[in-house]
């Protein structure tokens, strides 16, 4: 069936990104995989060709447009290509809707142009060593002394956590409202008692900086806080999640497409027993299974970002989108892996890292299992 979200000017923004991708990304991505970090210097450039802050107004440096599908088109074209070190989406489609909707007018001064033009990375520190899918079981806390709040605490798998300027914690301000006791609050580089942890050694992903952190008596000011009062973070939190959850199942279908693609080529050539591999009955059906589930999936999550662009994208439809798309993915990933035989171990193979990258999209932004939960609780048991 032919696609049809994108109109002409997301076609032109797609040609300018896979420019982008092609001259400044691709040659050098190897090379940050064995250093395991992005130079923050891409993400400058990157900001100069208009990639960051679409919905940032034009008065700080963005583009003024609410508009999911040029999110969309950089993150299909980063998974496309296997970048798996630009932590784009999580600055565009996760960070962008707490920079935008819930700064006052002093902090989108302070911190919305270098957001939109790529001089200020950011992060978001929901995770902790004993936290992760429960996100009411944050021990970070924040402890309001005048206009300064104290953080103690530490969090871990944080994207972008080494490059990060701004990082938006999760702190709880009083630990005995439950849901209602949590806050985020706006975390500089240079603050002290502000540090960065490891660069964590992960399957996949390597050039991606996912890092621990830690926060030790660090005074923050009250001007940091994102909302005009306390204990809003849960909510702030469940209302930004859907498009969190939508942006990892663009990213799972276009993988899925994508190793799909390099998976019937390699049939077409691969000999075995003197003919190509995908002669055979075995290989064709395995072919047109995967090729099936992924075109459904891709019209799915084609429709789930016209209604959160029409703002009706509910968390029930999001969390659907998040656990088939990323499970889809690791299958379609592994059977083509399987099909490339003993070449599909090869990290010389697209499919192998393909492979490593991908399993962490059933887990990251909420487990499968806590995605089957929300679905279910939706009807009314």
């Amino acid at each position: 069936m032919q696609r049809d979200l994108f109109d002409e000017e997301h076609l032109l923004f797609q040609q300018t990104v896979r420019e982008f991708m092609n001259r400044e990304v691709i040659p050098h991505h190897e090379q940050w995989e064995k250093d395991g970090l992005v130079p923050r210097e891409i993400w400058k450039k990157a900001g100069e060709v208009g990639m960051f802050g679409f919905s940032v107004p034009e008065e700080y440096g963005g583009a003024g447009v609410t508009d999911f599908r040029y999110n969309a088109v950089i993150v299909e074209e980063i998974t496309r290509n296997a970048l798996s070190g630009l932590g784009f989406s999580l600055h565009n489609d996760v960070m962008a809707p707490y920079m935008v909707e819930l700064t006052d007018d002093e902090q989108k001064r302070r911190w919305l142009p270098g957001f939109a033009s790529g001089e200020l990375i950011t992060a978001i520190a929901m995770t902790e060593p004993g936290a992760g899918s429960d996100l009411q079981g944050i021990r970070t806390t924040a402890v309001l002394e005048g206009d300064h709040y104290l953080i103690n605490g530490q969090k871990t798998f944080i994207t972008n956590g080494i490059n990060a300027d701004l990082v938006v914690v999760v702190a709880k301000t009083d630990p005995a409202a439950g849901a209602r006791g949590t806050t985020l609050i706006m975390v500089e580089r240079g603050m002290e008692g502000f540090t960065r942890g490891r660069n964590l050694d992960k399957i996949g992903m390597k050039a991606q900086d996912t890092a621990e952190l830690f926060f030790e008596n660090v005074r923050v000011p009250v001007t940091n806080r994102l909302g005009a009062e306390d204990g809003q973070g849960f909510f702030q939190l469940m209302n930004n999640l859907p498009q969190e959850r939508l942006s990892i199942a663009v990213a799972a279908v276009a993988a899925a497409e994508a190793v799909l693609e390099q998976t019937i080529e390699y049939c077409k050539t691969r000999q075995a027993f003197g003919r190509n591999i995908g002669s055979f009955q075995n290989t064709r059906f395995v072919l047109a299974e995967l090729a099936t589930e992924t075109e459904i999936a891709r019209h799915y999550v084609d429709k789930c970002i016209r209604s959160l662009n029409a703002r009706e994208l509910t968390v029930v439809d999001a969390a659907k989108a998040k656990w088939w798309t990323t499970e889809l993915q690791n299958k379609v990933v592994d059977r083509c892996l399987q099909l490339h035989g003993g070449y599909g171990y090869m990290m010389e193979y697209p499919v192998a890292k393909a492979w490593v990258d991908s399993r962490v999209q059933t887990i990251y932004g909420g487990t499968t299992e806590i995605m089957k939960e929300i679905i279910g609780r939706s009807f009314g048991f």
